[in-house]
């Protein structure tokens, strides 16, 4: 599990920029970082890496989702985080992107960004 707590390196756009129009988006950053971190079990890079993509956005939506409904930020990313645990990589996104059918959906993206960063070290 990643010690570390790193920045966003897109302001404008993944769970950073989405959570700007609704929320504090540091605030929501400083929460949902170590969140998907614990869940996870991935490294830093992989979790910034993966709330600063397109699926960092969705997640972002369903944490919207969550706030428009009622839920605290805090309550609303453990539900996002658990609804995302929930679901699992199909076949055809195992086919897309490698990721191994049948892993936790948050799980498996955030894993995916993980090999990604380190692939490019």
């Amino acid at each position: 599990m990643p010690n570390s707590h790193l920045p966003t390196r897109n302001e404008a756009w993944g769970f950073y920029g989405s959570t700007a129009g609704f929320t504090d988006a540091d605030a929501a950053w400083g929460i949902a970082f170590p969140a998907v971190a614990k869940a996870t079990g991935a490294t830093a890079e992989g979790v910034r890496d993966f709330l600063d993509s397109r699926h960092g956005r969705h997640f972002a939506d369903d944490v919207h989702n969550g706030i428009h409904a009622g839920l605290a930020p805090e309550a609303a990313i453990d539900a996002a985080i658990t609804r995302w645990m929930g679901w699992t990589i199909s076949r055809d996104t195992s086919r897309e992107t490698g990721i191994p059918k049948g892993l936790p959906y948050l799980t498996g993206f955030v894993t995916h960004f993980a090999i990604e960063a380190e692939q490019a070290d």
